[in-house]
């Protein structure tokens, strides 16, 4: 990514150390497409949309040499909808990321709004946290590895790189007089070495989106509950020009509720039909399972696949179900220059075996332009992006 750097001079009149120096560096990505959706409140969707392969954003970074090995660090990043210009992330200015911190040989200790572990250690193995984007995020993004939500309030902790391994974790505050009310905290790893890429995570959120100032606010949360814990392990492993991967992600959610920002215009996780209806819901829990490749034809161009199988468990104060989730991706990239590529991607989804009588019996590939009318959905889209 080719990034335009402004160098800070110190003024000699404030008599300055001659080791202080500064910089700060603008970078961004453009992302928009063209959409086709079916099974749509029983029709189909044309629609132009923006940050499918990677959120449209633009931001500030930058650094402050202390002396000693010893930096100040920052970073301001805006999420934004090419299509029209409007602030994503809830209508924050700085909604991607907003942190100043410390770095040091001993790692880095950053404060503010920003990604957890999962999002640090876990997704880049998975193929929408690394090469393909939103469209290819597990169901609902319920584990929460295409970064649907940032944690507020946060200090986080990075290690450096000790041979290929680095650690961290993140805690954030409920900044409420009930302590633990919507706090979250999280820890991961990730090894490298070579071809080979591990990665693990661990998260828990105690009533997320419960309140909006928060870690997980409320018009950021994809499941409005009582708790939320994920974990999951990755490895992918690159031969030539050939990237193989798996992953396994658990998810569980406690006493959710129906005010999640993904239900649209199906919007109730409560049963409506069969022996079900009108029962409380206890517990919402994911199993996901994906396999991912990537094959590089050529230095410009990529063709990458995705096959997601996700084990389902509703509980209820009348009994459960266990649906499963068949998700299928496929994505080809063209670079056109260093700056600029231009993609298509396919995503189809069918849900199968029990009914919930809910939302959850309704197909819903990330991304598309509403759940599905069927057990069934499939979205195409071709896009253009570029950096800077």
């Amino acid at each position: 990514m080719k990034k335009h750097l402004f160098s800070l001079a110190a003024l000699s009149a404030f008599a300055m150390p001659a080791f202080a120096q500064s910089s700060v560096t603008l970078y961004g990505v453009l992302d928009e497409g063209f959409d086709y959706t079916n099974n749509v409140q029983g029709g189909h969707v044309y629609e132009l949309t923006s940050g499918y392969a990677q959120g449209s954003r633009w931001g500030l970074k930058g650094s402050e040499d202390l002396g000693g090995g010893l930096k100040a660090i920052f970073q301001l990043e805006n999420g934004f909808n090419l299509s029209n210009g409007a602030l994503n992330q809830g209508g924050r200015m700085f909604g991607r990321q907003a942190y100043v911190g410390l770095s040091s040989d001993f790692g880095t200790v950053t404060l503010g709004r920003q990604y957890d572990s999962v999002v640090d250690y876990l997704a880049p193995t998975t193929a929408n946290g690394n090469w393909a984007g939103y469209l290819f995020s597990h169901p609902w993004d319920n584990d929460n590895t295409d970064n649907s939500f940032r944690v507020n309030n946060t200090i986080k902790y990075a290690s450096p790189n000790y041979s290929g391994l680095q650690f961290g974790g993140t805690y954030s505050f409920s900044n409420d007089p009930g302590f633990s009310n919507n706090r979250q905290y999280s820890l991961g790893g990730q090894y490298q070495n070579g071809g080979l890429l591990v990665g693990a995570a661990y998260l828990q959120a105690n009533n997320p989106g419960v309140t909006s100032g928060g870690a997980i606010a409320t018009n950021d949360a994809n499941f409005v509950s009582s708790r939320l814990r994920i974990f999951g392990g990755g490895i992918n492993y690159t031969f030539g020009p050939a990237t193989a991967g798996f992953v396994y992600t658990n998810t569980n959610i406690s006493n959710p509720t129906t005010d999640a920002g993904y239900f649209t215009s199906k919007d109730s996780l409560v049963p409506t039909t069969g022996p079900l209806t009108g029962a409380t819901v206890n517990a919402l829990k994911f199993q996901n399972f994906e396999l991912n490749g990537k094959y590089q034809l050529t230095p410009a161009l990529y063709i990458g696949a995705q096959y997601v199988y996700t084990m389902e468990n509703y509980e209820t104060t009348l009994g459960g179900v266990k649906p499963k989730i068949h998700t299928f991706g496929l994505m080809v990239d063209y670079n056109l220059s260093k700056r600029t590529d231009v993609y298509i991607q396919g995503a189809f989804q069918k849900v199968a075996g029990d009914s919930t009588g809910s939302t959850l019996d309704h197909a819903f590939v990330p991304g598309a332009d509403d759940v599905s009318s069927t057990s069934k959905q499939a979205v195409a889209r071709v896009g253009i992006r570029h950096k800077f």
